[in-house]
C-alpha cells in the first residue's frame, strides 16, 4: 500500500521536493539555481540546470523519507508559471535559456500590440493585460530572435512550455502537456473554453504545433508515468499539476468562493477564489484559473501579482551588503520604531498589479540626514505590506467582497515584524498556516486527490491548522498617513524609464 505523495515545487530561485504522508511532510530537499542577467531587465534560467537540480532533490527527499519501491502513490508538480522554455522534440535539448517571468525584454512587442486597443485589448479572451509578465510574448520574442527555433518550429520540432511542461517531458520520457492553470498564464488560452485560442495564436504569430496539450490540474489519468531511468526509478503516475500560486491556494484549502490567500515568496501573490466563472477585473488584477478536477468545471480566481517581495530582502543582502543573511532583516528593522518617513518602491522590473507600469523603476524617497540602514531595512519590509494593501483594495473593489482575514504562507511569513505590519495596514487579522510550504502541499494535494490518497476537499480542510495569528493595532489616522506616503512614492517611480 503506497504511503507517500511526492511533490516537486520548482520556484524562481530554487527547486524543492517534499514527501508527504496523510498527515503532513516527512522529508524535504531543496537546491538553488543560478539567476542569469544578460542585460538590464533580462532574467534567464538554465533549463538543464533546473532539471539537474530537480533530479538531485528528488533523490535526496526519497532517501530522507526512507521510501522504498511502491511507497509513492503519485507525483504532483508546482512551478513558476510564466517562465518560458523552448526545446527540441528530437533530443530534448533547450534552444535557449528559459526567459523568466520577471524579464522585461518584450516591452516593445507588448506596446506594439497595445497600440490598437490598449493593454486590456485581449482581456475578454485571456483574462490578462498586455504585459511582459506572460509567456506568449516571450515565445514570440524567441521566434523573432533565433533562426534555429523558427526553422525547427516550421518543421514541428520546436516545443514550447512553461516549467511544468519541461519537467513532465523529462520525468515521463516525452509527454508534452500542461494544465489549465499554467496555460491561463500564457495569453494564448481562452479563459472560457480552456483551449488554445486561434485568434491569440494568430495575433502573436505562434506555430500551433509548438503548444502542449491542455489538461485538468487534478487528473487520475495524469500525464503518464515516471520513466524507469528517471529520478524516481519507478512507474509512478504524474497526476497533479498547478501553477505555484494556484497550488498555494489549494494548499491553504481555499475551495469556496470568497476565500483567499497571500504567498510571500520571490514575489507576492494574492488569490481570491471566485467560483465557477471568471471575474473580469477593472482595477488591474488578473482573471485566472484556480484549478480544475477532471470531469468537472474549472474554478477561477482573481489574482494580484507583486513582482518583488522576498527578492527585495535578497537585494538588501546581496547588492547592498547591509545584511549577511535574509533572517537578519527582522532584528535590524525592529531596532527602530518606524522607517522615519522612508518609502522604498521596488519597481526593479516595473510595477505589476494593480498598476502594470513597465516604465516604473525602483525608488527610495524620504531620506534625511537622520536616515540609516535600520530605517531602510524597515522600509523594505513595509514595501511588501504596502504592495499587498494595494492589491487587496483593488480586489475588494472588483469583487465587492470584504476581507475578513488573510491566510498567509511562504518564507517571509517567518518574519513576525512584517506580519504584524501587514495586519496593521490591512486592518484585518493575518493567519499563518501550520504548514508554511503550502505551494508544495497544494501540488501534493492535487496528486493525492487524483489517486484517492485523500478522499475529497472536506478531508483536506480537516487537516488545515493555523500556526499564528497577528491582529491589527494601528490607528486609522496612522494607517491613512502611511498609505498616502506610499502612494506618493509610487507616483514618483512611474514614467522613469523611456523605451
Amino acid at each position: 500500500m503506497p504511503r507517500f505523495i511526492a511533490s516537486i515545487d520548482q520556484g524562481t530561485t530554487s527547486t524543492r521536493c517534499m514527501i508527504f504522508d496523510c498527515d503532513g511532510p516527512v522529508a524535504c530537499a531543496q537546491k538553488e539555481h543560478r539567476q542569469i542577467f544578460p542585460r538590464p531587465g533580462w532574467v534567464e534560467h538554465d533549463p538543464l540546470e533546473i532539471w539537474q537540480k530537480t533530479q538531485e532533490v528528488i533523490a535526496e527527499a526519497i532517501v530522507g523519507a526512507a521510501a522504498k519501491r511502491g511507497d509513492i502513490a503519485a507525483v504532483g508538480i508546482a512551478n513558476q508559471r510564466e517562465t518560458t522554455v523552448v526545446w527540441d522534440r528530437r533530443n530534448g535539448k533547450p534552444f535557449w535559456n528559459a526567459i523568466v517571468w520577471q524579464d522585461t525584454r518584450t516591452k516593445s512587442l507588448c506596446d506594439k500590440l497595445a497600440a490598437d486597443g490598449g493593454i486590456d485589448r485581449f482581456r475578454p479572451i485571456s483574462g490578462l493585460p498586455l504585459a511582459t509578465y506572460f509567456s506568449g510574448p516571450k515565445l514570440r520574442w524567441i521566434l523573432d530572435h533565433n533562426r534555429e527555433v523558427r526553422e525547427a518550429a516550421s518543421r514541428g520540432d520546436a516545443l514550447f512550455g512553461t516549467i511544468d511542461s519541461w519537467l513532465i517531458w523529462n520525468l515521463t520520457g516525452g509527454r508534452h502537456v500542461t494544465d489549465v492553470t499554467n496555460a491561463s498564464r500564457t495569453m494564448l488560452m481562452n479563459l472560457a473554453t480552456l483551449r488554445w485560442d486561434e485568434s491569440m495564436i494568430a495575433h502573436l504569430g505562434i506555430e500551433p504545433n509548438m503548444l502542449p496539450e491542455i489538461t485538468p490540474s487534478i487528473d487520475p489519468d495524469g500525464w503518464g508515468r515516471t520513466s524507469a531511468d528517471g529520478p524516481f526509478g519507478d512507474s509512478i503516475p504524474v497526476c497533479g499539476n498547478l501553477g505555484d500560486q494556484q497550488a498555494a491556494l489549494v494548499g491553504q484549502c481555499c475551495f469556496q468562493p470568497g476565500e483567499s490567500k497571500n504567498t510571500y515568496g520571490t514575489g507576492c501573490f494574492l488569490l481570491l477564489n471566485t467560483g465557477a466563472s471568471p471575474t473580469q477585473s477593472k482595477r488591474g488584477l488578473i482573471s485566472t484559473v484556480a484549478y480544475q478536477r477532471a470531469g468537472q468545471p474549472a474554478c477561477y480566481a482573481l489574482e494580484g501579482s507583486v513582482a518583488v517581495a522576498g527578492s527585495l530582502v535578497q537585494w538588501l543582502r546581496d547588492n547592498m551588503k547591509m545584511i549577511a543573511s535574509s533572517s537578519e532583516i527582522e532584528s535590524l528593522a525592529a531596532s527602530v520604531e518606524d522607517s522615519s518617513g522612508i518609502y522604498l518602491v521596488p519597481a526593479f522590473s516595473g510595477l505589476f498589479a494593480p498598476y502594470w507600469r513597465s516604465d516604473a523603476r525602483g525608488l527610495i524617497a524620504g531620506l534625511t540626514g537622520f536616515s540609516n540602514r535600520h530605517h531602510l531595512a524597515r522600509a523594505v519590509l513595509e514595501a511588501v505590506a504596502f504592495q499587498t494593501r494595494d492589491v487587496v483594495d483593488a480586489m475588494a473593489a472588483d469583487s465587492e467582497a470584504t476581507l475578513a482575514t488573510m491566510k498567509v504562507d511562504g518564507g517571509m511569513t517567518a518574519n513576525s515584524l512584517l506580519m504584524q505590519f501587514q495586519a496593521d495596514v490591512l486592518n484585518v487579522p493575518v493567519i499563518r498556516s501550520k504548514i508554511r510550504e503550502t505551494t508544495a502541499l497544494g501540488a501534493a494535494y492535487a496528486a493525492g486527490l487524483a489517486v484517492r490518497f485523500w478522499r475529497d476537499f472536506d478531508d483536506l480542510k480537516s487537516r488545515w491548522h493555523a500556526d499564528q495569528t497577528w491582529t491589527p493595532n494601528m490607528t486609522e489616522p496612522d494607517r491613512a498617513r502611511r498609505m498616502a506616503g506610499w502612494h506618493k512614492a509610487v507616483q514618483r517611480a512611474m514614467g522613469w524609464e523611456e523605451f
